[in-house]
């Protein structure tokens, strides 16, 4: 078997695991949602770029690698998402891996754009290409500092330095974050976590970071291959383009509000496919009609993963979501579900206390706020909810228990109940009565 589907396998065990693995990867209402597509009818999608920038330039050409990307999606009038890191200068002592495996840069930490020449790499060390995406207009977002696991993780990478805290990871995803904004006047608003490991110390997990620092999560639902190694450069650019020119052959909407993920730099063999990988893929999504935006205008547009453009109420969910925290982890608004206590709880709580004081008090090691259990994403909105007298602590902390017309009715500020049947208290109907 070779290597490539070594990884494929083990990522498709990796899904399966999170897929399975209980209440902790089931979706919540939560202020940070990952996005790994939205849904629309639009031939609109985004292309997203790991791992740089990098001043490396490739053979035969005086630009580096990332001024090649900004050049190619530039002539295409496409916009990109560059996911940058700040530098892996400082992730040694380490040693070098072996080539064409996940360990290629390094067995211990990540070094782009290869091992022993990280300082050709990273925000800090390129400054100037960090302007010209700015200034071309593509998005750019929060691939941490370091590139170091926010935690433990037994597949594939167990080998890796991860975090042992949850404000060990929080310091090092806000030092880029300081670092865009103090250099460049630039506010990153999305992040995506190095080789996407949710859960961190301290019981706490990446929804719990990005909701107390303002991020979304950064997902992706197509994977672009260019960062696989193959036998040939020429077979790693097959990779990168039949499979984007077979799935829009058999549905020319496949890509509509996908994201596709990419590489800003070498794959595992030291190879850059995606520069010429990349033209091929925009021509094919030129012959489509379609336009490649940020991921900030994508969302902006289309909110949501569930409910389009062309789903009834819409402009509805789109309006209240703007005010209130009413969308799941998995992007979703669920509209037709009814709407739990727990839900309602999220929905009326301030943040500084659903978010901010539940990670205080899980840092702190108190079990409990009240009569509800720290650990549970509602513990502290629940808990608001009993203090201001909408729940009755005699009933117990019920946070899956459907939302009663009573419940509504005690919220007179925020809901219209004269527009409810007590019948039907779905998530739709419930936002359709606010005030």
């Amino acid at each position: 078997m070779s290597k490539v589907k070594i990884i494929k396998i083990a990522k498709k065990i990796k899904k399966a695991i999170n897929l399975t693995a209980g209440a902790e990867f089931t979706p919540y209402v939560c202020p940070a949602r990952r996005v790994d597509f939205v849904k629309t009818t639009e031939r609109v999608c985004a292309m997203t770029f790991d791992d740089g920038p990098t001043k490396l330039t490739l053979q035969n050409e005086n630009v580096s690698l990332t001024e090649a990307l900004i050049n190619i999606l530039n002539k295409h009038n496409a916009k990109g998402t560059f996911d940058v890191i700040g530098t892996t200068e400082n992730n040694y002592p380490d040693i070098e891996g072996k080539l064409s495996t996940p360990s290629w840069s390094g067995v211990k930490f990540d070094h782009y754009p290869c091992f022993n020449k990280d300082t050709m790499a990273g925000t800090e060390n390129c400054p100037d290409i960090i302007k010209k995406i700015i200034d071309s207009g593509h998005q750019i977002t929060n691939h941490t500092y370091s590139h170091v696991l926010y935690g433990k993780k037994n597949i594939i990478y167990s080998k890796r330095h991860h975090y042992k805290t949850y404000n060990e990871a929080k310091d090092d995803l806000l030092k880029l974050d300081r670092l865009l904004l103090d250099k460049h006047g630039y506010k990153m608003t999305f992040s995506r976590p190095p080789h996407y490991v949710d859960k961190m110390a301290d019981g706490l997990n990446v929804y719990d970071m990005y909701s107390e620092t303002g991020y979304g999560y950064l997902g992706a639902s197509f994977d672009g291959a260019g960062w696989l190694p193959c036998e040939t450069y020429e077979k790693e650019i097959d990779a990168m383009v039949l499979p984007l020119k077979k799935a829009l052959e058999i549905n020319p909407d496949a890509l509509c509000g996908q994201i596709i993920f990419q590489k800003d730099g070498f794959n595992m063999a030291l190879r850059a496919p995606v520069v010429d990988g990349l033209d091929k893929q925009l021509n094919l999504l030129d012959k489509y009609g379609y336009k490649v935006i940020t991921v900030n205008e994508l969302i902006e547009r289309f909110p949501f993963s569930d409910v389009g453009n062309n789903d009834e109420d819409f402009e509805l969910f789109k309006n209240v979501s703007k005010k209130y925290n009413i969308v799941y982890t998995d992007n979703t608004v669920r509209p037709d579900k009814i709407m739990t206590r727990g839900e309602l709880a999220m929905m009326i709580c301030p943040k500084n206390i659903a978010v901010n004081e539940r990670i205080s008090l899980i840092l702190n090691k108190k079990k409990k706020v009240g009569i509800c259990p720290t650990k549970h994403p509602y513990s502290t909105a629940y808990n608001y909810m009993i203090e201001k007298g909408y729940f009755s602590a005699n009933d117990g902390f019920l946070p899956n228990a459907h939302v009663t017309f009573a419940d509504l009715k005690l919220l007179k500020n925020t809901f219209d109940t004269t527009k409810l049947s007590k019948d039907k208290l779905t998530r739709r109907n419930v936002f359709k009565s606010i005030k």
